[in-house]
């Protein structure tokens, strides 16, 4: 489980307001939208507030005195706000609806671009779903607190404003009573925010765990079934999912239990001045609209401060999401150009290894000193034990990692020099396991040149040997290859991604055991593939099948990050050292297999 091999960082429990000034500077391509979402929510607010002062005069100088005259023209005014009301209500919503759906896109878009640019290290130990968990949830929760968020609490401070400046110009000793309960409110906020807080941080970690749990049981369904492991995952999964419920319980009680709080230490405040302008009634210094009104405006009041209480409680939330996306986004990819790197236009095939040393994060030395010369057009096969660092040198060619000391010079060139563009652009990579995105089998292979023709992408399928099963389809070309190209056999997705290679047109070629996995017809379709692609390129190709490799230039055996033994399939087989051993023990089982298969199929003739 995801829990088991990654850990989450940590974020203080102390509010800095750094994260509210990283989300408020969302908006500033959006200046325009946002003023006119406040400038809307402002007037509706005001109207409302004024509204209740009509009520008042209604009462005091229309209704009471029995004046039809009065009466009519506060309704007409009345009428001709409700329908102005009516304008602004639509427009801050359509503000903020249209704001929130661009800052999402724009969250996701820059979080998108800025995964692009990480490095592989950074792949290799953040599971995906913690990945998705940011680009997707996370990401809602902060535009809807940029958007419908501010829209609520910009509503109910103006709430609040106006009523309060109403209550000022009605009696200003009641209203004072009101002003007084404001710090006390204030005080309460406080104490919660920074308990609730915690536990939604907390929580939104355990999200990710969830998502990343999901992700490996929905992409591993096959293993799972395989060895009968639904029970175990599920109690795997429900550690998690109980961490979740005891964090998520938290937070929900004391935001519950915040309501509450603001409701009594409002109806204190209620009480207060319902007994205080009772008297002030009875004694002449009040009207009776005017007491109406002032009950109104409390009540006007109470409940934008109590929403308030609500959007505060959903903003803890939002400011844990906004914490985890811009942990991400603050990441730094271990891999950059430096401000002089150049692109090249042509590397030539040419590759050298000067002194290079290379150890991971956790402390693992792979290569000490590894030299290694590779002339253009040369095709050098690497083989060796798990773990000698056969994969490291690959990725160290295509810069998917750095030397820790030493050089790699393409055509001359140390390739810190150059930029990573330049470089990844003119090397074609067929992997052992390989990967289809989801769509048809034209746009999989597209994806090797973008400005590729039909005919190109139909001319590299025959290439690499795809073109006969891709005519056997109902839809050739068009057909689905489904998500991760699980409707095609392991070895169409190959060819597939053979073709996807060759229509790139690399000048340096790597084939990572791309035949391990296949049977023996299609590795047979996938060497001759090799064979034609591999025609006047620099190839580099990692075999654990060793009839793969027999043409190679230069077969080098890896051990222990050094080249052990050097040389061609010949000269390796007559030294008879490590080379020759792997070699007779695989022709010897294949040997066997083949005689157990003749074995078998004589009996069933007989």
């Amino acid at each position: 489980m995801t829990d088991i091999y990654f850990e989450e960082e940590e974020f203080t429990t102390e509010y800095t307001g750094k994260t509210t000034q990283r989300i408020v500077s969302l908006t500033k391509s959006y200046g325009t939208w946002v003023l006119g979402f406040l400038i809307s929510i402002a007037l509706v607010s005001s109207i409302d507030s004024y509204l209740t002062f009509l009520s008042k005069q209604m009462i005091d100088q229309a209704i009471i005195p029995k004046d039809h005259q009065a009466l009519y023209d506060i309704a007409l005014r009345y009428g001709g706000l409700i329908i102005t009301q009516a304008i602004f209500v639509f427009s801050f919503i359509f503000f903020a609806g249209v704001l929130g759906e661009r800052i999402r896109y724009d969250l996701r878009k820059g979080l998108f671009n800025h995964l692009q640019d990480l490095s592989l290290s950074f792949y290799n130990k953040t599971p995906v779903g913690w990945i998705i968990s940011r680009v997707t949830s996370d990401t809602d929760r902060v535009a809807e607190l940029v958007t419908w968020g501010l829209l609520d609490v910009t509503w109910g401070m103006m709430n609040i404003a106006t009523a309060m400046y109403f209550m000022l110009i009605i009696n200003w000793k009641l209203a004072l009573i009101v002003l007084a309960a404001i710090p006390i409110l204030v005080i309460v906020a406080i104490q919660f925010r920074k308990r609730i807080l915690v536990h939604f941080r907390q929580a939104r970690k355990v999200n990710s765990k969830i998502t990343g749990a999901f992700n490996e049981n929905i992409t591993g369904v096959r293993v799972v079934k395989a060895l009968c492991r639904e029970d175990e995952n599920l109690d795997e999964f429900k550690q998690i999912t109980d961490k979740m419920f005891v964090a998520s319980y938290r937070a929900a009680w004391l935001s519950a239990l915040f309501l509450p709080v603001v409701q009594i230490i409002s109806s204190f405040a209620m009480g207060a001045i319902v007994w205080f302008g009772g008297l002030q009634t009875s004694y002449g210094t009040m009207t009776i609209g005017g007491i109406q009104a002032f009950i109104s405006y409390l009540i006007f009041m109470l409940w934008p401060i109590q929403d308030l209480a609500r959007v505060y409680a959903e903003l803890q939330q939002a400011i844990a999401s906004a914490e985890r996306i811009f942990s991400l986004q603050d990441e730094k990819p271990e891999i950059t150009d430096s401000p002089t790197a150049e692109n090249i236009e042509s590397i030539h095939g040419a590759i050298e290894f000067i002194d290079v040393h290379f150890t991971y994060q956790d402390g693992e030395t792979v290569l000490s000193g590894f030299n290694l010369a590779i002339k253009p057009g040369e095709k050098i096969a690497l083989v060796g034990p798990t773990g000698g660092g056969k994969t490291t040198i690959v990725n160290l060619i295509c810069r998917f990692f750095e030397p820790t000391s030493g050089k790699i010079l393409l055509a001359g060139v140390d390739y810190k020099d150059l930029t990573q563009q330049s470089i990844q652009s003119k090397i074609g990579i067929v992997l052992q396991t390989p990967h289809l995105f989801s769509g048809s089998i034209r746009e999989n292979i597209l994806y090797g040149r973008l400005s590729s023709t039909d005919d190109q992408i139909e001319h590299a399928a025959e290439l690499a040997g795809a073109s006969e099963f891709i005519s056997d389809l109902e839809k050739g070309y068009d057909e689905d290859v489904g998500e991760g190209g699980n409707l095609l056999s392991t070895g169409q997705k190959q060819l597939i991604s053979l073709a996807r290679a060759i229509l790139s047109q690399p000048e340096i070629f790597i084939m990572d055991e791309a035949t391990s996995s296949v049977d023996t017809i299609t590795e047979e379709l996938i060497q001759q593939g090799m064979h034609r692609i591999m025609a006047g390129r620099t190839s580099i190709i990692i075999a654990h099948r060793l009839s793969t490799i027999r043409k190679a230039d230069r077969i080098l055996v890896i051990m222990d990050g050094q080249i052990a033994e050097s040389g061609t399939h010949s000269e390796l087989i007559h030294a008879r050292g490590y080379y020759y051993r792997l070699y007779t023990q695989q022709f010897r089982q294949e040997k066997e297999v083949a005689y157990s298969s003749l074995l078998a199929e004589q009996q069933v003739n007989l």
